[in-house]
């Protein structure tokens, strides 16, 4: 399984319409609306890296109101069962103790 981050800037008129297209691409499993520097966070799964290569190339590139993507390949993946556990290293002995 290969699991993307597509950062998306959209132009004016995209803001408005453009969250349910990203979502409707096959490959899609989420779209988040976000503040900051790019407007959506769109997180692709799919088998092959091909596949990743024909969302961002074919599928993406059809949709209007999108001014620029920035894509992100995962190498690894953390539950957050396992992020708490990196995170709360030595935490519970303090506050308790």
């Amino acid at each position: 399984m290969v699991t993307a981050v597509i950062l998306v800037k959209a132009t004016r008129d995209g803001l408005r319409r453009l969250g349910p297209q990203l979502a409707d691409v096959d490959g899609v499993s989420e779209v988040y609306t976000v503040t900051g520097e790019w407007d959506f966070v769109t997180i692709v799964r799919v088998r092959e890296h091909d596949e990743l290569a024909r969302v961002v190339t074919q599928r993406l590139v059809l949709l209007d109101g999108i001014e620029k993507t920035n894509t992100m390949v995962a190498f690894q993946q953390f539950s957050a069962h396992d992020l708490e556990a990196m995170f709360g290293l030595g935490l519970e002995e303090q506050v308790g103790g």
